[in-house]
């Protein structure tokens, strides 16, 4: 069985930071494109990075780009995302989600993904 679990979630001050990780068994990890997403209230999910396997090119959100990064660790079988100057506006859940197929530009689509973690709460207070 594939499960994916993230951490890391919390209650951060705007402008500060957390790392959140998404930990991975039941997958070859290091084949996988593992992505991260995000759903606020009443709003729809919405990509924010992803890493391919096999090369590990990366890929981000518009808004995210300069203060989130997103990296993996294969023999941890592990991607973390580490987000940095937060701000209200990244309140919500964060999802990792992972695919093996996945191609280029679908990646930022959280419909073409196989698996998914049970999500992190993160809130930002102003």
């Amino acid at each position: 069985q594939v499960h994916l679990v993230e951490s890391g979630g919390g209650l951060v001050q705007a402008g500060g930071s957390l790392r959140l990780a998404c930990a991975a068994s039941g997958i070859t990890f290091s084949r996988y494109t593992i992505g991260w997403f995000r759903q606020a209230p009443g709003k729809e999910r919405e990509f924010v990075a992803a890493v391919r396997g096999n090369g590990g090119s990366t890929h981000y959100k518009d808004s995210v780009k300069g203060r989130f990064i997103i990296s993996r660790e294969n023999a941890k079988a592990t991607v973390y995302l580490q987000m940095n100057n937060l701000g209200p506006e990244d309140t919500a859940v964060y999802y990792c989600a992972a695919d093996r197929r996945i191609i280029l530009s679908s990646l930022r689509l959280a419909g073409q993904y196989d698996y998914w973690g049970q999500g992190t709460q993160v809130t930002v207070s102003s």
